[in-house]
């Protein structure tokens, strides 16, 4: 195959370029977790805090996978509304933790819906170091 000098370049920086892109809300959101504490995430932790069962308002157990589902490199279901919603898995999923006002407004809302109150800062750089492996 011969590919001319322009397109090889064209081609290697859109593979250098995209993770960066992608990383660009992952790496927003460590360093706001971090914040003046320099916090450190552990993708151990991360994972028992998703698989941690936490009592709902209505009285059921609820957990992470209870929307989410167990294989995350698959499309999950809303529990209240039956909304699908897609893999959260980066590695098959490239739109996750692409923008901090994302991250931020789901880790809002499904952290006080699971856990019944907002996450701290180090349970969500835990939560997106586990994640962010996926």
């Amino acid at each position: 195959m011969n590919i001319s000098a322009g397109k090889l370049i064209v081609l290697i920086m859109s593979l250098v370029s995209a993770p960066a892109f992608a990383a660009g809300g992952l790496d927003e959101a460590f360093a706001l977790y971090k914040g003046s504490e320099n916090l450190s995430f552990d993708a151990n932790r991360g994972k028992d805090l998703w698989a941690k069962k936490y009592p709902g308002e209505d009285g059921k157990e609820r957990e992470c996978a209870t929307c989410h589902g167990a294989d995350l490199t698959k499309a999950g279901k809303h529990a209240k509304t039956g909304k699908p919603i897609d893999p959260l898995a980066p590695s098959v999923n490239k739109e996750r933790f692409t923008e901090l006002k994302k991250i931020e407004k789901w880790f809002k809302r499904n952290c006080k819906w699971t856990l019944g109150r907002e996450c701290t800062n180090q349970e969500k750089g835990d939560f997106l170091t586990y994640l962010s492996q996926l």
